[in-house]
């Protein structure tokens, strides 16, 4: 404790502490200990709420068709609650299906397989994506991202990029296994999944369920993973080598 804090003189009217210093009163603005949380889970309900409202009314109407007056009367909230944490409403779009698909997706298992990992990450957000008609939330949100390189940024951001990560890390563990080849195209990898669930989803024009999902895999590892007897941690160099020597 320094000289100055040491002699502090208490406040008129005001009895010092038990250490013979002088309490000073907290500053008008200044929130003591106890006061400091009370207004947090209000926040934090009113901000799921608002989530909450626009998922449902996103689902069952659309983007175009959902205005920030419909979602705060929805919520029971004022609508200069909504723009202080959403400036437009595909922004809040955006956050109520990452906030959707986020709790929905938990992060797939290590089932010791190419296969089984793809498997497990891909069946359940198939499951998920075709429960709902979360179809035309996607073409809006991807019509909106191709006029607004923001927006566009924000939607790689918060609803491809989380997937393809999970994706790449399931590839990069069948590398270290020795299940494919070293020099695999991941990113290509990826898009060879993800191409058709997407386009099932956003078209409609098949059902987009287990057997789907299941048969996409099966064919993106038919050119993904190496023939039988050849080497996949060399990209099939022993293979032939093996072939020229019978």
């Amino acid at each position: 404790m320094t000289g100055d804090m040491a002699t502090q003189v208490p406040q008129r009217g005001r009895p010092p502490n038990g250490n013979g210093s002088a309490e000073a009163p907290p500053r008008r603005g200044e929130a003591t200990a106890e006061a400091a949380p009370r207004g947090r889970p209000r926040s934090e309900k009113a901000h799921k709420a608002v989530l909450d409202a626009a998922a449902e009314l996103l689902l069952a109407r659309g983007l175009s068709a959902v205005s920030m007056d419909a979602v705060a009367e929805r919520a029971g909230v004022s609508k200069a609650t909504i723009y202080r944490w959403w400036p437009t409403k595909e922004t809040l779009a955006l956050d109520a299906l990452f906030t959707e698909w986020a709790a929905a997706s938990p992060y797939p298992r290590d089932t010791g397989t190419l296969r089984g990992d793809l498997l497990a990450l891909l069946r359940p957000w198939a499951r998920l994506a075709a429960s709902r008609p979360y179809g035309r939330v996607i073409a809006a949100l991807i019509t909106e991202a191709q006029t607004d390189p923001v927006f566009a940024a924000e939607y790689l951001h918060r609803v491809v990029e989380p997937r393809r990560d999970q994706a790449r890390a399931i590839f990069r563990r069948a590398i270290e296994r020795g299940e494919i080849p070293a020099d695999t195209k991941i990113e290509v990898a990826l898009d060879l999944l993800y191409g058709p669930l997407y386009h099932r989803l956003l078209h409609g024009h098949a059902p987009l369920n287990d057997r789907f999902t299941q048969d996409v895999i099966a064919m993106a590892l038919s050119g993904i993973q190496p023939a039988p007897g050849h080497a996949a941690t060399s990209a099939g160099q022993p293979g032939r080598r093996a072939a020229r020597s019978r």
